[in-house]
């Protein structure tokens, strides 16, 4: 990589995004770059990217590179809002509270957070004052200006002021490291930037939402912060869009919405577990139905692994090593008679955290041949993974939970086809379920990895090329990838506009090679299996919950707990109601009664409230008549039926997609 060395004879090159270069004698800045392009740009220009990586506006550029102009109206920019207004609120913070300290704060989706310590805790009620104080901030227009200070200057420089958290920070860093800190105005944060040019360019478009408590580092055994969450837009209308959708969320919330129908519970003895209730566990089911029912169609072979493995397993596919933190593990000393671990040690037990491990376990029993492969193994498999009590949130996030998690054991030539043919698999399944695919990443190598790079970038060209026979656009996830192959993420959008990531598909060359998996290849000799990770809901719980708020608790007909409940007008009708209960359940539906001595008015209120699709009201008219009266939820007209015609109908209506053949 050139640097500010170069010779004169060698001028800067920079490449623009439509191909054209500037060149240059020497070094430039980012708004130099800008400003020779136009005075228009150069006004908008918040920040540069250099070969794909965000700079401030002011640092040289001293390399030839690929260069592209930050604006308000780029995709990065609401990155740069976000990491500067969360500077300002920790500005505005200390400018209001003297004696808090600062910690960390970053940006994240949809917004940006800082952790504060200060004795007295904030309330709601200091948010007006706190977003006042930003708003002059930024009226200030205070210069953001990037510093480079040796480590220890900067360990006495926030020990001084008070900033014992920074100073931590800055000496856990190695010695001979040199750290960055911006000055807005006459406050300083340790930070690795990039920002904008000044506070100025953040704008007002911005809301502070809630507060949260949160450990310094993750760790339970550090003091408590205080965690301000907030959000930051373009502008006040991308703002208020978003505001409308968290009010909107806050209607669907699944947790609510479970409650109130009586689907599911939660409880602090069982922190990350669900309680399903009758109606709860009959949507879980009619779900994992249609989902084994598309698999089984697909050529899938369904298996079930062992919940409690030996460490050893887990410590050959790097499991242990790097993703121990996440699993549960059990100690068992050695009982009578027993060795435990070997030499009387207690033996080290994974509770597991994914289905992949033991699947491996299957393949490798008996002798597989390349023309067994590919092997479609699926798992509807109880996971645990130990989740942050924090991060814990409904059906979202949990620490029990199933996966529609399945393992294709394949030939490198068969990993395009099958791949493919996954991803109009999972395309189908989000269509049936009334979602569509709203984007898809590729996510690489992350930092923490097993497997030579040559294997990383043999897995990464195979799903670039899967992505592209499957016809579907794709951007990239730098770094995200599984810490044993890269994935394809697919994200849905649900009717609020948010979207949710939920399949992957994953190409592993490391695991059946660290688990010594092998197949006999048409040469007599062995071979590795290539395995696919892949799931189409990803977990079956966090599905559910993003189900229940998609559709605000009215499902889809052949997802409904309860598809119909017969209502009597008069006592009279009970015999009858009992003849239509055992038609409709007959013909496959699921069908509940209401003789309660309530007014028909009364009755269909409170079904409606519970979303029943459909309310079939008889009395002494429709038994003499064999009829029944139909009202669907929502609707205000009624449908008078024959019985038998009703049954037939609606158990057709009723039938899940993938079984309805009718359309």
């Amino acid at each position: 990589m050139e640097h500010a060395s170069r010779a004169a004879s060698s001028p800067l090159r920079l490449t623009l995004p439509d191909g054209s270069v500037k060149e240059f004698s020497g070094p430039v800045t980012g708004l130099e770059l800008a400003a020779s392009i136009g005075k228009g740009l150069a006004a908008a220009a918040l920040a540069v990217k250099l070969d794909g990586e965000m700079r401030d506006l002011m640092r040289p550029i001293e390399h030839d590179a690929r260069v592209e102009i930050v604006t308000r109206k780029s995709p990065d920019a609401l990155e740069l809002i976000r990491h500067d207004t969360a500077h300002v609120l920790a500005e505005a913070v200390q400018e209001l509270f003297p004696g808090t300290q600062v910690t960390i704060g970053p940006n994240i989706e949809n917004g940006f957070y800082y952790d504060f310590a200060r004795d007295q805790p904030f309330s709601l009620d200091d948010f007006p004052k706190i977003e006042d104080k930003m708003r002059a901030i930024i009226a200030r227009d205070e210069k953001l200006v990037r510093e480079v200070w040796n480590r220890d200057e900067a360990v006495e420089y926030f020990k001084n002021t008070g900033e014992n958290y920074k100073a931590e920070i800055v000496h856990d860093l190695p010695a001979n490291e040199d750290v960055t800190v911006y000055t807005q105005g006459t406050w300083k944060d340790l930070c690795r930037g990039p920002h904008m040019p000044s506070t100025g360019k953040i704008g007002t478009a911005f809301k502070l939402l809630k507060l949260a408590g949160a450990y310094w580092r993750g760790d339970s055994k550090n003091p408590m912060l205080q965690r301000i969450y907030g959000t930051a837009w373009r502008d006040e209308k991308e703002l208020n869009a978003y505001l409308t959708m968290i009010e909107e969320a806050e209607k669907r919330d699944h947790r609510k919405i479970g409650k109130e129908l009586d689907l599911f519970h939660f409880q602090d003895e069982a922190a990350g577990s669900v309680f399903w209730h009758p109606k709860g566990w009959t949507l879980y089911r009619a779900l994992e139905n249609y989902v084994r029912r598309r698999l089984d169609k697909s050529g899938y072979v369904e298996v079930l692994a062992p919940q409690l493995i030996d460490s050893s397993i887990f410590k050959a596919s790097g499991h242990w090593d790097l993703y121990g933190d996440n699993m549960f593990k059990i100690t068992v000393p050695p009982r009578n008679g027993e060795s435990g671990g070997g030499d009387g040690e207690p033996k080290q037990i994974g509770l597991k955290p994914m289905n992949c491990p033991g699947h491996v376990q299957i393949f490798k029993q008996g002798i597989k041949s390349y023309r067994d492969l590919p092997i479609r193994m699926a798992e509807f498999g109880m996971c645990h993974r130990n989740e942050a009590h924090g991060a814990l949130h409904g059906l979202m996030r949990v620490r029990q939970f199933v996966t529609d998690d399945a393992h294709i054991f394949c030939t490198e030539d068969q990993i395009q086809s099958e791949s493919v043919a996954f991803c109009e698999l999972l395309r189908s399944a989000y269509t049936d379920l009334g979602f569509e695919i709203a984007r898809v990443r590729l996510a690489d190598r992350p930092e923490k990895r097993v497997g030579s790079d040559a294997v990383w970038d043999k897995s990464e060209q195979a799903l670039h090329r899967a992505l592209k026979s499957a016809n579907l656009p794709y951007d990239m996830n730098p770094g995200d990838g599984a810490f044993y192959g890269p994935k394809i993420e697919f994200y849905l959008r649900d009717a609020i506009g948010r979207e949710w990531q939920c399949g992957t598909l994953q190409v592993d060359f490391n695991m059946p090679e660290r688990l010594d998996a092998t197949y006999i290849g048409e040469d007599g000799q062995k071979h590795r299996p290539v395995m696919l990770h892949r799931a189409i809901l990803g977990s079956m719980h966090r599905f559910i919950g993003i189900l229940v708020e998609h559709y605000v608790g009215k499902f889809p007909l052949w997802l409904a707990p309860i598809h119909a409940v017969i209502c009597t007008i008069t006592n009279d009708a009970d015999g009858y109601a009992q003849e239509v209960y055992q038609t409709l359940s007959d013909a496959g539906l699921r069908v509940q009664m209401d003789t309660r001595p309530e007014k028909i008015n009364a009755k269909i209120r409170d079904h409606s409230l519970q979303k029943i699709p459909l309310i079939l009201v008889v009395g002494k008219k429709e038994a003499d008549a064999k009829t029944v009266a139909l009202r669907r939820l929502d609707g205000e007209a009624q449908d008078i039926m024959p019985l038998a015609e009703a049954a037939r109908k609606l158990a057709q209506e009723a039938l899940p997609p993938d079984m309805n053949h009718a359309g």
